[in-house]
């Protein structure tokens, strides 16, 4: 960074009893991957994004938005979930979280998996909000980008004993996050694997 320039960051600290540490140790196979929806691009790819849509102007609404302007999307707040997860916790057995960041869903699941066991992603369970279509498609960017660069609409997966996945989801919804089954654990080598195609008009 030159003299004149400076970035920020932020940290918080937390405790909790070693015997209620989630983590991969936890999972086994048969649990289910409950996602808990973005509320768009969530603060990562954004050096991509100024990339690819340098040229259009901000306060334009491209018909793909539903009547959103660009600047609306890209400045759309990132959802927090500490609470969320909080009460997932209390009402459920939680294995363990992943937050979708940078790295996308493959990357960030695979952090929460032992060796044992693979995590199956279904695509065809959720349809990626018009902003990922409008970055795909103005790039182009690969859909193999898309999916490393961005959370595609999943911010948070939680994973969850199977006996416990209509209450984890129903949860969700009554407290205003949209969740849904994103797939499941079964046993095998500590991978994530993406199948299916995206519902809607998305495709990666």
């Amino acid at each position: 960074m030159r003299p004149d320039e400076y970035d920020i960051s932020g940290a918080a600290v937390g405790v909790v009893n070693a015997d209620s540490v989630l983590g991969p140790e936890r999972v086994r196979p048969g649990d289910v991957l409950v996602a808990l929806g973005s509320s768009g691009l969530h603060s990562n790819g954004y050096s991509l994004v100024r990339r690819v849509l340098a040229d259009t102007p901000l306060d334009s609404t491209p018909d793909v938005l539903d009547g959103r302007t660009l600047v609306d999307e890209l400045l759309e707040p990132t959802r927090i979930y500490a609470l969320d997860c909080l009460a997932l916790t209390a009402a459920c057995e939680v294995h363990a979280f992943a937050h979708i960041t940078g790295g996308g869903l493959a990357a960030n699941l695979a952090r929460v998996l032992p060796a044992g066991v693979d995590a199956l992603v279904d695509r065809s369970t959720w349809a990626p909000a018009p902003i990922f279509g409008l970055i795909a498609a103005a790039g182009p960017v690969s859909g193999a980008e898309m999916e490393h660069a961005f959370n595609l609409g999943v911010g948070m997966v939680a994973v969850v004993a199977a006996s416990d996945e209509a209450a984890a989801v129903r949860l969700m919804r009554e407290r205003g996050v949209p969740a849904w089954r994103l797939g499941q654990v079964r046993a095998g080598s500590g991978s994530v694997s993406l199948t299916g195609q995206y519902a809607g008009t998305y495709r990666a």
